[in-house]
């Protein structure tokens, strides 16, 4: 079911009649920025798939051709000893391939297949790049089980023991494009990040079974006490950042982890069980991002119904007056995902002395969910912001 992408306020939509499609394509536009998408190819597929009358089965098809296309450049490059270019591919390369896999369900064998070729080519892009300096590790959770995650040394600073940020993604994004949309700019301000798939998200769901939950305090617990053992930051300064569902994750976290000394919310949220309700209610036939079944999927459930009763602690109301952090909440002024009024609702709710609610309408910033639409003046203004307040 498609749905038309403008509501208020005009934006970039290449799939007018497609919120879903449109919304997507916007967030590759967003990663020409660093490196991490080309224009020219992310018009190529949309050419192709234009006239397909939203059928997910040939977005699937032709993005993953796309990135066999750039993985195939990429590896040539390689053989050749061009790793800086090798490099440059590869990082494109993992991103066609998980915006094949985005709207492909159920996952299975062939989409975990593609998704495996995504992780490859960006720890491929991590091996052989000149810039930042970049681990791939994995942090200790629950037992037996990990977090996989990219660390990214600080830049532009002389500190032995650098302030550090953790940067998470939301419902159904990954940690590739947190690391690129927003853990580049803040490692450039001289902080040290810590990019990781946390439960229900990425890697951490398709291969780990650390699905999706309400009490999100315990990752950044588990990955604040593994950065207490690493002697390359100062753990007494971390800060959160996260975006969409992410405006849950970081004031949750923010406000039972009193070890995070600075929290972004990158479009809030409020009540997220209301706003799947109202989807539910509406069959799908409503504005979002992913496939409706994807909520199921994430809590390890058969159907929507039983992940929307998964989703009743997914409130902060009687959360967030705990918080004691500067808190900072950016939000679209025509977010077709969640409203406006939710963002006001967490603001005035947090219990932080220092909190700020930075509306952006188009102009000065996008205005579309997580500001998709226009980001370039978003991320410096939050990567600024974190880094006074840790500073």
């Amino acid at each position: 079911m498609v749905i038309k992408a403008t509501r208020k306020r005009d934006w970039f939509t290449y799939f007018s009649d497609n919120y879903r499609w449109s919304f997507i394509t916007s967030i590759a536009l967003m990663r020409t920025t660093v490196g991490a998408s080309d224009p020219s190819e992310i018009f190529e597929v949309c050419r192709k798939i234009e006239n397909s009358k939203g059928s997910d089965k040939s977005w699937t098809r032709e993005w993953t051709k796309m990135g066999e296309k750039i993985r195939k450049l990429a590896m040539n490059e390689k053989r050749k000893k061009h790793f800086l270019s090798a490099s440059s591919h590869f990082n494109r390369a993992c991103h066609y391939f998980q915006m094949a896999d985005r709207f492909a369900f159920p996952k299975n064998k062939i989409s975990n297949i593609t998704y495996k070729k995504s992780i490859d080519c960006f720890k491929q892009y991590t091996q052989l790049t000149d810039f930042p300096k970049i681990e791939c590790v994995e942090i200790p959770f629950e037992g037996k089980k990990t977090l996989p995650a990219y660390f990214i040394h600080a830049q532009n600073t002389r500190k032995e023991k650098p302030p550090v940020v953790l940067s998470y993604t939301g419902f159904d994004g990954t940690k590739e494009t947190s690391f690129v949309l927003g853990g580049l700019a803040l490692a450039r301000r001289g902080m040290s990040v810590v990019v990781p798939d946390t439960p229900g998200v990425g890697e951490s769901i398709r291969f780990r079974k650390n699905f999706l939950r309400y009490d999100y305090e315990v990752a950044a617990t588990a990955i604040i006490d593994w950065l207490e053992k690493r002697k390359d930051v100062n753990a007494k300064k971390v800060g959160i950042m996260a975006s969409s569902l992410g405006g849950y994750y970081s004031p949750r976290s923010a406000s039972m982890e009193k070890r995070i000394k600075a929290c972004v919310a990158w479009g809030a949220i409020w009540d997220y069980h209301r706003i799947w309700k109202k989807r539910i209610d509406a069959a799908f036939k409503i504005q979002l991002p992913s496939p409706g079944n994807h909520l199921a999927w994430s809590f390890n459930v058969k159907t929507a119904e039983q992940g929307l009763d998964k989703l009743k602690d997914f409130k902060l109301d009687g959360v967030v007056q705990k918080m004691k952090c500067p808190f900072l909440i950016v939000h679209g002024e025509d977010d077709q995902q969640i409203p406006l009024s939710d963002a006001k609702k967490l603001y005035a709710a947090s219990g932080s002395k220092d909190k700020t609610l930075k509306i952006f309408n188009g102009d000065n910033g996008g205005s579309q969910h997580c500001h998709m639409d226009y980001l370039a003046p978003v991320v410096p203004y939050m990567a600024d912001w974190i880094s006074e307040k840790l500073s």
